[in-house]
């Protein structure tokens, strides 16, 4: 049977429950056509690259299919149905990886990462120190912005001309 990738994205809106049926709905409809789902992926709730359908995020699932192609079909003819997929993505594929995704096996590092430093986020000191200042975010000794070594401005003495120029 041919293989396929596909990643669908769901409203925003939506809990992670949801989305996890809506992934067992999915996987039912290949089922009954006599596919299966080797493995099935929650990426999360991520930010989209523009507005789609007025929402600035989705949740991302990935489904990795071994199944004939009217199964694909009528998986894809649910997914546009449904009004929870925003959008959706199958490609057929040489061989299914078993092995997590990229995707999911860099938030995991990121996670293992962040646990090992101890740190749980930026916070307003960690800004302060990565900025330089220790007094805080209005201090007297914030840094300077790129353009402050230029000299001051020359007032204008209030008559609209340029002296400089010749503008008298």
């Amino acid at each position: 049977m041919p293989l396929y990738e596909s990643v669908f994205i769901a409203r925003q809106d939506i809990a992670s429950t949801q989305v996890d049926t809506l992934g067992e709905q999915f996987t039912k409809i290949v089922e009954g056509l006599n596919g299966k789902v080797t493995k099935r992926e929650y990426w999360g709730l991520r930010n989209l690259a523009f507005r789609i359908k007025k929402n600035r995020k989705g949740h991302y699932v990935l489904l990795n299919i071994d199944a004939p192609a009217p199964a694909i079909a009528e998986m894809e003819r649910n997914m546009r149905i449904n009004e929870d997929v925003l959008r959706y993505l199958t490609v057929k594929v040489e061989a299914l990886d078993p092995n997590p995704s990229p995707i999911l096996q860099r938030d995991r590092e990121r996670e293992r990462d962040r646990d090992r430093d101890g740190r749980t986020g930026w916070d307003e000191r960690s800004a302060a120190e990565a900025a330089g200042s220790r007094r805080g975010r209005f201090g007297d000794d914030r840094p300077r912005r790129f353009d402050d070594d230029r000299p001051p401005r020359r007032r204008d003495d209030g008559d609209g001309g340029d002296k400089q120029h010749g503008g008298e």
